[in-house]
């Protein structure tokens, strides 16, 4: 073997047991239920301002979730691209993904303060509806909240790479611990300092600042050259371009579904968002499942080991498969309470039933589902995602859900087309597994 083609640093054997799968899975999925908790503190300590404060949180806080969308692309793209160099023993090539990625966040980042210092007033009007308190009071918010968004991004960057070489440790504490000391500093920055709503967002942009911080001072630790590199940022932002569109057009999917639901009346509308939110709490579980995916495959294939690679999607399809049969009997089992603990509402209740069998059966679907989207991603094959996921809701669920309207079918209709999604989702994902075309070996893909 020539002086050229031996790896820097050999990485650990691979490791696909049970365990391991837990270890990545379990501390990202605090990560990501971090943020949410947060959320709901804070909606808590601004719900006792009033009607008005929590109305422009609730505005304000899309926006928010929007930037941190932005922010889950660019560390899905990003742990792929570090875990295939960390399999090919080449830590300080997947560090440097990190350092690129960072770059390609705070570049955003600070785009967005700036769109958002100039737009917020018009861009508040527009989604509230009107000009006036509300209006004012969230664009207020966002300016102070957004200042945030630099320090958002950049965590999600270092969750990125920092997932690609299989430390978990580290991101669970740069995450959990903002967060905690934010929601500390809310209540207290709100009411004994009188700020009002202005005091949430300035304790929303600490916590984030302080999280980038956290993660940029760990690739500070790593030694590594902090230069940007064009070309790598290029081929990033591909990859990242990929995966917006692919999560555009699940927006597409989720607001055609909750915009023909309101169509039915309040009690559907209701009944809906009750199990559209269950939904999201689930696929929050099931996504951690998919990024210890992400991490586990793209190393296999980093080390050219694509033999591994596809037993180790085998094995996670078949976890996904468990953790959607689990979820589906304790939401099958829970059918006659959850609905309650969200709406005294009669009707509501009942129209909740309507969507609860296809709720239960698409479970076990969207376990597998999740866990190869994460196979696929490590893999770096986001370009046969994307398209597949416009496939699925261009020829699939948008014609199903607005058919369900046209042909009066309720609910039901309606989570039928997202039960179509899933299949057509599954299909091709089960698809691409059998070919083996995504099992590219090496340190980048081509």
């Amino acid at each position: 073997m020539s002086p050229q083609t031996v790896r820097p640093n050999a990485a650990p054997p691979i490791d696909a047991s049970v365990r391991r799968i837990l270890a990545l899975a379990l501390p990202a999925l605090v990560v990501l239920s971090a943020e949410p908790i947060y959320i709901l503190v804070d909606t808590a300590v601004v719900g006792h301002l009033g009607a008005m404060p929590l109305a422009a949180l609730a505005v304000g806080g899309t926006l928010m979730t929007m930037v941190a969308w932005i922010g889950t692309v660019v560390a899905y793209g990003t742990t792929g691209r570090a875990a295939r160099r960390f399999g090919a023993g080449d830590r300080a090539g997947a560090v440097a993904e990190g350092v690129q990625s960072s770059w390609l966040a705070l570049t955003a980042g600070l785009l967005a303060v700036v769109v958002m210092q100039l737009a917020a007033g018009p861009i508040a009007r527009l989604l509230v509806g009107s000009a006036g308190e509300t209006a004012d009071a969230t664009a207020g918010w966002l300016r102070i909240a957004i200042l945030g968004a630099p320090g958002l991004l950049l965590a999600a960057a270092g969750n990125g790479w920092m997932r690609g070489v299989q430390d978990t440790r580290r991101p669970m504490i740069f995450v959990v611990g903002p967060n905690l000391l934010s929601a500390l500093l809310c209540p207290l920055l709100v009411y004994p300092l009188g700020l009002g709503l202005a005091g949430s967002a300035i304790a929303n942009a600490t916590a984030q600042t302080i999280g980038g911080l956290l993660f940029v001072s760990a690739l500070i630790t790593e030694r590594v050259s902090l230069r940007p590199h064009p070309m790598m940022i290029r081929q990033q932002l591909a990859l990242s371009r990929d995966l917006l569109i692919r999560g555009a057009a699940f927006q597409a999917s989720f607001l055609s579904a909750t915009a023909v639901a309101s169509r039915f009346g309040t009690a559907v509308v209701g009944a809906h968002q009750i199990a559209l939110q269950l939904w999201f709490f689930t696929s929050l579980l099931l996504d951690s499942l998919a990024i210890a995916a992400q991490s586990l495959v793209g190393a296999a294939l980093g080390a050219e080991d694509a033999a591994a690679a596809k037993a180790l999607a085998k094995r996670i399809a078949r976890f996904g498969a468990i953790c959607g049969i689990g979820f589906a009997v304790l939401i099958a089992a829970g059918a006659g309470i959850l609905p309650g603990l969200f709406s005294t509402d009669a009707a509501v209740r009942e129209q909740a039933m309507v969507a609860w069998p296809w709720f239960v059966a698409m479970m076990p679907l969207a376990g597998i589902v999740f866990a190869l989207d994460g196979v696929l991603i490590g893999a770096g094959d986001v370009r046969y995602l994307r398209n597949l996921t416009i496939v699925a809701t261009l020829g699939g669920f948008l014609p199903a859900v607005w058919l369900a309207y046209g042909l009066d079918l309720g609910l039901g209709g309606i989570w039928a087309g997202l039960t179509l999604l899933i299949v057509i989702r599954l299909v091709g994902a089960l698809a691409r597994m059998r070919s083996g075309r995504w099992a590219v070996i090496g340190a980048t893909r081509v």
